[in-house]
């Protein structure tokens, strides 16, 4: 008998995130500092690579490391991202699931104010094998989002000249 956890293969969303923060620096800025895959590991705290390894007009297919964990393991994983300037917005999925599912995230950039209002919802579903479940991966990412989103807007207010 196979378990399957709530949403697991009913096409449901069981994993959810919807996170923002605001950047005290215009839109040009925000969207260019933050869609330069190559230049993740000097944005994000997290990763420790980014590695492109193809690019098909505004679609980038990239490998990004992180920094090993507290038991000397490397994660890594390859992605597709999708731009679309015109929108502000961009779409992204992992190629490489690990212990996803799937993985869905969506980012958007609209002004705000003085400066850019930066989102990512994130969809995805633990595959049933998964060290972690749906809830325990929407909180990582819930908390994980809200740190790295804090860490790139004073790296981009400070290219800005505006950081507080």
């Amino acid at each position: 008998m196979t378990t399957v956890r709530p949403g697991q293969g009913t096409g449901m969303k069981p994993g959810h995130t919807d996170n923002s923060v605001h950047i005290a620096a215009p839109i040009d800025l925000v969207w260019t500092m933050t869609n330069d895959v190559a230049s993740w590991p000097a944005l994000f705290t997290e990763y420790a690579k980014a590695e492109i390894l193809s690019r098909d007009g505004n679609t980038v297919t990239f490998r990004l490391s992180m920094h090993p964990d507290e038991n000397g393991t490397v994660w890594t994983w390859v992605s597709e991202r999708t731009m679309y300037p015109e929108e502000r917005k961009v779409l992204a999925h992992r190629v490489e699931k690990g212990p996803f599912e799937y993985m869905n995230i969506k980012w958007t950039y609209e002004e705000d104010g003085e400066g850019t209002r930066m989102r990512w919802v994130q969809d995805f579903a633990m595959r049933p094998d998964a060290p972690v479940d749906d809830a325990t991966m929407t909180e990582r990412i819930n908390t994980n989002s809200k740190i790295q989103m804090d860490i790139i807007a004073h790296k981009v207010e400070l290219a800005a000249g505006r950081a507080k």
